[in-house]
């Protein structure tokens, strides 16, 4: 596919896309309209949430694809960096003199090259040596997002609503897509931010900022929504259409180095959790809190959306479209007939949308809705590794390994997930986003009552109220769990079914916070949360083959078609990228096997694992 040096693509060529410079940089490469390859930084750098240029997902990309520099049409860039400039530079104005310390701090690199960020792509790229460089063109942050959300969508036509932080200025948009076009519709502007006060309480309840957002969205069933009321009283003032106001006094966002002040201490009683103290009934009902209001106003913008385009369809990205919580409630109160969430809905999806917004600028079609599946093949579009390199991995580090048939394989990993062994499973291209999707997972048995202590203590080493998501069969999903549609992403929460709960089980009356945890709530207790409620993945044969084969022999030994599956990787690492981090992970924690594509390890039989410093120590706090 390679062209000589200095010529280029035609203008409906493939298109590399790149978000970098904030948080979770990316990069994705779309041919066609169809995404062929994308990554975040960090599963390369392993820093988490990597926010530099995305080198090595960039080469990565391109190798993929066996193209250079040469065979693109353009490369698309995920924001526009002027007009960015142009808002920090007037909050800067605006809130004189209290942020000066942030503008002397930031300043000099928005002057140096931020706010010509586009000058540093070029540069980067011709670093790579692979060719002549195209077009480098920006899209706005919200654009990129909303292309992220609609265009690999299934949907012909379908309302888009797109909720985060903040981009250039824009904190929420809604737009109607239809075909290859997307029209905008509404816009709210920053500092008005439902994910900033979303971040808000993140802070103060003593997690970080752009990380652990998720984890206050698993703590709020534990706690009460006490403080709902206060919230929308003084925090926020949302109208009937979903639009809002946040009362600024309370926020120091805008113009400090954190995210509230002295005034949103006194409002809530006192000063914000420290990183990793103890966890009180205050931090459980402020999760609830601000979780009940920002699923009042996800609702809302919702049903505006839809009214406003007169579809029946949604598609959603943004940092908020990951509160699966709330996308849960957008099906469950019949909000739409059909909701599609892009799997990297964050910033590191805004390169698939900027790449995606120039392809189909450029004429590319949607073909893939003619057939009615989405584009975004499971979202299984980063590096695999063919057994070839995997049995060389194992040759040279001397890890004995059997090898054996698909269906051999996946009988003995069931056997062995039945007997309650934790079982890292590695298989085929490496998800975009942030979910482990079945090839860079972590499986176990969800009937064990003991299990998500067990991974979450011994095996994860991360806190223990957090909640583990069920892959589940699709066709027997709705057996499990009240889900009205498939989840493949493990975008959406629903409720277990009524049948596999037990009522006769449910807290006794004063079992507050993480006691609640003690408390089984159905056949399925690993993977149900306190509310009764899970996670959900649907799989299908079509979108992951062999995890599916896993599931179904799950099923067929035990007859439960769930399993556990949560990410590969421990706390504060990223999700593993290679045979030989999948190695490491297998045996710096409590899992008793490793599957690597064919090959099934035995904890018990691998050589001695030896690290001259401690390997917790160099990966650092999410």
């Amino acid at each position: 596919m390679g062209r000589s040096a200095g010529s280029h693509a035609d203008t409906d060529g493939p298109v590399l896309g790149i978000s970098a410079y904030y948080h979770d940089s990316a990069a994705a490469l779309v041919a066609g309209g169809v995404p062929v390859a994308a990554a975040q930084e960090e599963r390369f750098t392993r820093r988490r949430h990597d926010p530099g240029f995305p080198a090595q997902a960039v080469d990565y990309c391109l190798a993929e694809a066996g193209l250079r520099l040469d065979d693109l049409a353009a490369i698309a860039f995920h924001e526009d960096p002027a007009l960015k400039f142009r808002r920090v530079l007037a909050t800067w104005l605006a809130t004189a003199p209290h942020g000066f310390p942030v503008f002397r701090r930031t300043f000099p690199q928005w002057t140096a090259w931020k706010r010509r960020a586009l000058d540093d792509v070029r540069a980067r790229l011709r670093d790579r040596a692979r060719g002549s460089l195209p077009p480098v063109v920006a899209h706005r942050h919200h654009a990129s997002h909303a292309a992220s959300a609609f265009h690999p969508s299934p949907y012909p036509t379908a309302a888009v609503l797109c909720v985060d932080g903040v981009g250039e200025w824009a904190t929420t948009t809604l737009w109607h897509g239809r075909g290859t076009g997307l029209t905008p519709l509404a816009e709210l502007r920053f500092p008005h931010s439902l994910g900033l006060l979303y971040s808000a309480f993140t802070y103060f309840c003593g997690f970080k900022v752009d990380s652990g957002e998720y984890k206050l969205m698993g703590l709020a069933p534990y706690g009460t929504p006490r403080y709902a009321p206060l919230i929308r009283e003084r925090l926020i003032d949302v109208r009937p259409d979903g639009s809002f106001r946040l009362d600024l006094r309370y926020f120091t966002f805008q113009y400090g180095l954190t995210m509230v002040g002295r005034a949103f201490e006194e409002l809530f009683g006192g000063p914000r959790r420290l990183p990793e103290g103890p966890l009180t009934e205050r931090e459980f009902d402020l999760a609830a809190s601000v979780q009940q209001v920002t699923e009042e106003v996800v609702l809302r913008l919702a049903r505006t959306a839809l009214r406003r385009t007169g579809e029946r369809r949604l598609c959603l990205a943004g940092g908020v479209a990951l509160n699966c919580v709330a996308n849960g409630r957008i099906l469950a109160e019949g909000v739409c007939d059909e909701l599609w969430v892009q799997p990297a809905a964050g910033d590191a999806g805004g390169a698939l949308g900027a790449a995606l917004a120039e392809s189909h600028r450029r004429g590319a079609p949607r073909a893939h809705v003619e057939r009615g599946t989405d584009a975004m093949a499971g979202a299984l579009l980063g590096p695999g590794y063919p057994a070839g390199r995997i049995a060389a991995f194992l040759d040279g580090r001397g890890a004995p390994a059997t090898r054996l048939p698909g269906p051999e394989l996946a009988a003995r990993v069931a056997a062995e997930l039945a007997d309650g062994k934790v079982v890292g499973w590695f298989q085929g291209r490496m998800e975009f986003g942030p979910r482990a999707l079945g090839n860079r997972s972590i499986l176990a048995d969800p009937r064990d009552p003991a299990m998500q202590s067990t991974l979450n203590l011994k095996t994860k080493f991360r806190e223990s109220f957090r909640p583990f998501a069920p892959a589940v069969l699709a066709e027997e999903a709705g057996d499990w769990f009240d889900l009205p549609q498939e989840s493949p992403y493990m975008l959406l929460t629903a409720q277990v079914a009524a049948a596999r709960r037990r009522e006769e089980e449910a807290p006794a009356a004063g079992v507050t916070g993480l006691d609640l945890l003690r408390v089984p709530r159905s056949t399925i207790p690993a993977v149900t949360h306190v509310d009764g409620s899970a996670r959900v993945q649907t799989v299908t044969a079509d979108h992951n083959a062999r995890f599916h084969a896993l599931l179904t022999a799950f099923r067929d030994r035990t007859g439960c078609p769930v399993l556990v599956n949560t990410s590969f990787n421990v706390r504060g690492e990223p999700i593993v990228r290679t045979p030989g981090e999948a190695y490491a992970c297998f045996m710096r924690t409590r899992i008793d096997l490793l599957v690597l594509g064919d090959f099934l390890l035995d904890k018990r039989e691998q050589p001695e694992w030896r690290e001259e410093d401690d390997w917790r120590a160099a990966i650092p706090m999410d």
